[in-house]
């Protein structure tokens, strides 16, 4: 006769969910990828959890929502003791709010969105700032830099929304002033137009990238009219080779945000080398955002064991060296799930005299 009843997995199951194919942005799912599989691998080489092989089981949401939720559900009846990853920020309000509802603990590696859940969840962490955290260091930024008066061009979505209400209050509060221009489809000489007689001093894309954000910053680097306007990219753009790849000298001046301190220690500095020969480029934040993620998974596996509850219980007790700093989570008054507050944050640039190599120019 043959034995039919289930038995339990050798491994340790992770479930990642990342942005592999479009619409989702493919190039910040490859660097978060990349980084989570190298802190499995550096987990399994160390011995893995308590002798068994954590095991990455990998979910592309492609930046859909409803393909996410579908995923949360499949991966809990996988038997993953916890799920990690995710870039796009509704995609991952949508698989925090599912994973809550099905008790399987979810840290956030790289989605800036408050509010990922509507009530509060002790299941659900992050490593990535706060939007709202983030967006104002961006503003202060901008203030410092002697400008008042911004236009952001943006489409539909709760995360530029957020951004942009986030920036018009902060601006408000300071004298200045935020004009949305859109929501697009719109053609990047119409909004050269707009912006040649609005005066204002500053361009920030919150659109999606390469579409239509390439076009827009080729359009207005075209323009001599609006040759001293400041082009930014707060969601962090600019960061990734492909920027490179389509702009070049254009894309270079452009300040976006990114998470990483102006000098990585130990750690940061050996991961970042592994990582920049998997990837062939340098990696990003995203990359290690995406290592961090495994660090604290596997020590919270380490000390709670595999059970989920007893995993999800664990956030305020968890503390770990990841690749940008001591990690350790509490709850920050209106988000409602665990936070490491906080991770580094730059505002940087590509170098217009060399537009591989970036700029810091103000940190927070």
């Amino acid at each position: 006769m043959t034995d039919t009843t289930m038995q339990p997995s050798p491994s340790v199951r992770i479930g990642a969910l990342v942005p592999l194919t479009r619409p989702g942005w493919v190039t910040a799912g490859r660097q978060l990828l990349a980084g989570l599989e190298f802190g499995v691998h550096e987990v399994n080489e160390g011995g893995g959890i308590d002798g068994r092989p954590l095991e990455l089981v990998v979910r592309d949401t492609a930046a859909d929502p409803v393909r996410a939720g579908a995923a949360v559900d499949e991966l809990a009846g996988l038997g993953v003791a916890a799920l990690a990853g995710e870039y796009h920020s509704v995609v991952a309000r949508t698989v925090a709010t599912r994973a809550d509802a099905v008790g399987v603990p979810y840290l956030c590696s790289s989605a800036v969105l408050d509010t990922l859940t509507d009530r509060p969840a002790e299941g659900i962490a992050r490593l990535a700032p706060a939007q709202s955290r983030g967006w104002r260091i961006y503003g202060d930024f901008l203030l410092g830099a002697g400008h008042r008066r911004i236009a952001v061009v943006t489409m539909p979505s709760v995360y530029w929304a957020t951004g942009t209400q986030v920036l018009r209050d902060h601006f408000a509060a300071h004298g200045g002033t935020v004009t949305e221009l859109g929501p697009d489809p719109r053609t990047p000489g119409a909004l050269c137009d707009e912006l040649a007689d609005s005066g204002v001093t500053a361009l920030l894309l919150l659109v999606g990238h390469p579409d239509p954000a390439v076009e827009i910053v080729t359009a207005v680097r075209r323009d001599p009219r609006l040759a001293g306007l400041l082009i930014g990219a707060p969601a962090g753009q600019p960061e990734f080779a492909e920027w490179a790849e389509l702009l070049g000298d254009d894309g270079a001046a452009i300040p976006f945000l990114r998470y990483l301190p102006e000098r990585l220690g130990p750690l940061g500095v050996r991961v970042g080398a592994v990582l920049a020969e998997r990837l062939g480029e340098s990696p990003s934040f995203v990359a290690f955002e995406g290592y961090d993620t495994i660090a604290v998974l596997a020590e919270l596996l380490r000390t709670r064991g595999t059970d989920r509850a007893r995993i999800a219980g664990g956030w305020p007790e968890v503390e770990t060296e990841g690749t940008r700093g001591r990690i350790r989570f509490s709850r920050p008054p209106g988000l409602g799930i665990w936070q490491w507050a906080w991770s580094p944050i730059q505002v940087a640039d590509r170098d217009p005299a060399e537009p591989g190599r970036f700029r810091v120019l103000h940190t927070g």
